[in-house]
């Protein structure tokens, strides 16, 4: 008897009954997210509301206090792996860590895992060693790149990898307008690609142009909402109005 092939189902993480609090202070709660690969969101909310918190719960690098965090759409662990979230959606903190050693070794070593370099994988890197503009800084050890190249390293290394689901945190923070749009560049592309992508802001620009949905985490609650705020509408970020709903 042959098994049917079960449709492909997109790449999703899901948090459900979330509450996330420190001894006593709780940071937040949302009855409901889905971060689903081909989503561009823009997390929102002010220094030490939880959104590097949020990112790393998703990405499974931290428990929540109460709930649940669960992917779909991943191909299934080896029988000897555990199941995790480790690795399905990868988490970019605002001063990423970069290996020892130089430029080049930091953008390969992720393609050291696959079976083969093929054609295809060897021309995404040089793509994005050019879109980085990190040509001239392949022999240059990783720890002397200035923070804006840094940041163009850890994108640019992801970019190789194609994720599926891809969180930035403050991503273009104290970063030169030069690298600003290098960076603008590739993640663009990498929404052009379907990858979902979660992207963390304290104010709005022109990354958080590229997102559909909004979540706004404020009074301790992680708001929802299919509108995006631009810079006209971020001056009245003191009312929530009509747009938000609570996460459920």
């Amino acid at each position: 008897m042959s098994l049917s092939v079960a449709p492909q189902m997109k790449a999703a993480v899901e948090a459900t009954d979330l509450v996330m609090q420190f001894d006593d202070r709780r940071l937040f709660s949302a009855q409901k997210l889905r971060f689903v690969e081909g989503d561009v969101i823009y997390l929102q909310g002010d220094n030490g509301s939880g959104k590097s918190t949020l990112m790393k719960l998703l990405a499974g690098l931290i428990s929540p206090s109460h709930g649940r965090v669960i992917c779909q759409g991943f191909s299934q662990p080896a029988w000897w792996q555990a199941a995790s979230l480790l690795g399905k959606a990868v988490y970019l903190h605002q001063h990423p860590y970069l290996f020892d050693g130089t430029v080049k070794y930091n953008l390969t070593y992720g393609l050291s895992t696959r079976k083969s370099r093929t054609k295809a994988l060897q021309q995404r890197l040089e793509q994005a060693i050019n879109m980085a503009q990190l040509a001239d800084l392949l022999q240059h050890s990783a720890s002397d790149l200035s923070g804006g190249e840094r940041q163009r390293l850890a994108i640019a290394r992801a970019w190789i990898c194609q994720p599926k689901l891809l969180m930035l945190d403050e991503p273009i923070s104290n970063m030169d307008k030069h690298s600003q749009k290098l960076v603008l560049a590739m993640i663009n592309q990498l929404k052009m690609e379907g990858t979902g992508l979660l992207i963390s802001s304290h104010q709005t620009c022109g990354l958080t142009a590229l997102c559909q949905q909004h979540w706004h985490i404020k009074d301790q609650i992680i708001h929802t909402s299919q509108h995006v705020p631009n810079l006209d509408t971020q001056q009245d970020n003191s009312v929530m109005g009509s747009h938000y709903v609570i996460a459920k």
